[in-house]
């Protein structure tokens, strides 16, 4: 049986410019889903990271008050919040190159998954939107339509995201190395060379130099890196203090980006 080629996104700052988690985060804060505490919890994890670094054990940390922030929340309430946050926040920072790619892709009958750390109750909805094929996000384990505060699957962030395709390459018969896969950070490295196509998309000076030392293709569009991050740069401390409530490290992510 002839074998799928799949093209694989990441999604902040590749395919959406800025911190998608960020932006649901800050509209769960407005119908407050969160607490005051929560806030300070967030905001202090968030000075540490940018003073010493990421370990481990802070980002376990931040993962569990998000997971317990949103516990005992309908999944219905946040999959409304996502397609609200869509039409009124990421559509308009799509970036354009991505999308036409990612077009090409689908006309020419590859299956389009987009791979990401962002809640899969978005990023769910922005693949609908797209016209991918699906995607992979982040999954808050949910009883009878309600959060239990625990996730059912590994937090989808670097080594995990090669992970969950080659999962889903088995299942779907997918050929990764005829594949093809987009990122802009390092930690989208995994992914990359988990393809035979890898292609770095307004990369961060890391990957870039990475990617240049193996010889990957790197593309470059008119929204700078700089641009990019000044996407989130208003609203980096709010992303501290919401962001990380519900995706700790892809706005941890956003961090990064602003120290290069």
């Amino acid at each position: 049986m002839e074998r799928t080629v799949a093209a694989f996104f990441d999604v902040d700052n590749t395919l959406i410019r800025g911190a998608s988690a960020y932006h649901l985060a800050r509209e769960l804060y407005r119908r407050e889903f969160f607490r005051a505490r929560d806030i300070v919890f967030a905001g202090r994890h968030a000075l540490t990271y940018a003073l010493f670094g990421e370990t481990v054990p802070r980002v376990e940390a931040v993962r569990t008050r998000a997971l317990a922030a949103i516990k005992g929340h309908d999944v219905a309430e946040v999959v409304s919040v996502g397609e609200e946050v869509y039409s009124n926040v990421l559509e308009p920072r799509v970036v354009a190159g991505t999308l036409k790619i990612l077009q090409d892709h689908l006309d020419a009958g590859h299956e389009v998954w987009l791979v990401t750390a962002t809640p899969i109750e978005l990023s769910d909805h922005i693949a609908a939107r797209l016209g991918a094929t699906g995607s992979l996000g982040t999954q808050a384990e949910h009883i009878d339509g309600v959060y239990t505060g625990h996730l059912s699957a590994p937090f989808l962030h670097g080594p995990v995201k090669a992970e969950a395709i080659e999962v889903l390459a088995r299942e779907r018969n997918i050929d990764l190395a005829a594949s093809f896969a987009y990122g802009d950070s390092l930690n989208d490295v995994p992914l990359l060379a988990a393809v035979g196509n890898p292609v770095a998309i307004n990369p961060e000076p890391r990957l870039r130099a990475y990617a240049k030392k193996r010889g990957w293709q790197i593309r470059a569009f008119k929204q700078s890196r700089r641009r990019l991050m000044t996407g989130i740069g208003r609203g980096v401390q709010s992303a501290s203090l919401a962001g990380l409530l519900w995706a700790g490290a892809a706005v941890i992510k956003s961090l990064r980006g602003r120290q290069h």
